[in-house]
């Protein structure tokens, strides 16, 4: 027998990488991750390699079923290395993996909020052709087709992440017409990371079926209008067990250099969406604070009521790396963790 695995892939353009896939047939029953074969492609076609040596090759890292396609097709998430297999400048997810593995013992895990924006014919979705809807306000969580668009692809979209096993955990309308969020977690690392890329490429090609595009443009709209982002929640052991911990993991994002380090890895256009206002704290200033939706790090109230939980990371933007933003908390929280002896 033969099934058809989607190998997908993240690749090097710049500011914001893309995501490409191809698909391979594979002769003979399905299998584990482990029996399926390396790939190449043609780097010099994704910003990844000059033409006189463009070959770069495809590693199965993450595999599910194929939503899409069904039956035993699957879709295969992929690293990109070197032709020597050492990993590719563009591959973020082997960094990942070392800091995951060198704070392991402190069980880090995470739950990220994608926020995306549908537009049609070159406008958001909702928004009349040459003009502007109704002020934010009634739309965020909104439910009548006129404060809601697009549910049909994001209803549909859901039902592709359950069927692939995805570990995806709600959807809900956004503040902007068009807006719309879905939930990863909470997971590992690595899984969350993974998971999500396939959620983002399941996005994308699910609205490919309703004529709609989605951005992860982090400022879709100029104006008064709420940006696009992917808040970021994380704790670890100690911090599920002690808000003393809470307190240490936000106090070492803000020291030294830690904020513009992170900022400036969050995400191409970050200055757009983090200025102070629609529920953002500036980038170039740090803070956090219990049910702060205009901080930096936001400590939900029910942490501070009970003593322990995770805290809520809201610089990240819509369309910033997984594998950076998880690498980068992982390693700046759980050092100052076991520097304090709280692990």
């Amino acid at each position: 027998m033969t099934f058809k695995a989607e190998y997908i892939w993240i690749d090097g353009t710049e500011p914001t990488a893309k995501l490409r896939s191809k698909t391979k047939i594979i002769t003979g029953q399905p299998a584990g991750l482990d029996a399926l074969p390396i790939w190449g492609f043609d780097g010099s076609s994704t910003n990844q390699a000059e033409g006189h040596s463009s070959d770069c090759v495809l590693k199965p890292v993450f595999t599910c079923p194929d939503p899409i396609r069904g039956g035993d097709d699957i879709l295969v998430l992929c690293e990109v290395l070197n032709i020597d297999l050492t990993p590719h400048a563009s591959n973020t997810r082997a960094a990942l993996a070392e800091v995951a593995e060198r704070f392991a013992a402190q069980e880090p895990i995470f739950g990220i909020e994608q926020e995306y924006t549908f537009f049609q014919d070159g406008y958001p979705l909702g928004f009349p052709k040459g003009g502007f809807p109704a002020p934010q306000g009634g739309y965020y969580c909104g439910v009548g087709a006129d404060e809601i668009f697009g549910r049909d692809v994001v209803e549909a979209h859901l039902d592709n992440c359950l069927k692939a096993g995805l570990a995806i955990s709600g959807i809900n309308a956004e503040v902007m017409p068009g807006q719309w969020e879905f939930q990863v977690g909470p997971v590992s690392p690595l899984e969350v990371s993974d998971h999500l890329w396939v959620a983002r490429w399941l996005l994308y090609r699910t609205a490919e079926d309703f004529d709609v595009a989605a951005t992860l443009d982090p400022k879709p709209v100029k104006g008064d209008w709420n940006g696009a982002g992917a808040h970021t929640n994380f704790s670890t052991k100690a911090m599920r067990e002690s808000y003393d911990a809470i307190i240490t993991a936000a106090e070492s994002l803000g020291e030294g250099s830690k904020p513009l380090d992170h900022v400036k890895n969050y995400g191409a256009g970050i200055d757009d969406r983090l200025t102070g206002l629609h529920e953002t704290a500036p980038w170039n200033e740090y803070s956090y604070g219990v049910s702060d939706r205009g901080a930096s790090v936001r400590i939900p109230w029910q942490v501070e009521k009970d003593g322990k939980g995770y805290i809520e990371d809201r610089r990240p933007n819509a369309n910033v790396d997984p594998y950076v933003v998880t690498r980068l908390l992982v390693d700046t929280c759980c050092s100052a963790l076991e520097k304090a002896g709280q692990v």
